[in-house]
């Protein structure tokens, strides 16, 4: 909730900075503005990945491949931390998105695999 937080008592939304400078306010929302802009980017890199894992994963049923593969998967975790800790971003952190990511490109293609 932007600008608010939940009332767990109540299950309302409060504003947490009706006291809060106007200047803060405006800090605030340019940064949340920023944030947002950086989520939609993030869910369109996403959406443009998985088109690509969706064609691997044809790919691979076609030629009979196995779903997953392991030793890509360790290359592109080692390549993945490396490349937050260059960012200043916490490893693991990166490690259990990419885990996530793959687990559910692996699905994907199991269910390719099946039709």
């Amino acid at each position: 909730m932007t600008n608010s937080d939940s009332d767990t008592a109540t299950g309302t939304a409060k504003d947490t900075t009706v006291d809060v400078d106007e200047a803060v306010r405006a800090e605030l929302g340019r940064l949340r503005d920023s944030i947002d802009n950086i989520d939609a980017a993030v869910i369109h890199m996403l959406a443009e990945r998985f088109k690509c894992t969706q064609q691997v994963g044809h790919l691979k049923a076609q030629h009979k491949l196995p779903p997953a593969d392991p030793a890509r998967e360790a290359r592109q975790i080692g390549r993945l931390r490396e490349l937050a800790e260059n960012a200043k971003l916490d490893p693991a952190f990166a490690e259990k998105f990419l885990n996530f990511i793959i687990a559910e490109v692996i699905r994907h293609h199991e269910t390719i695999a099946r039709s």
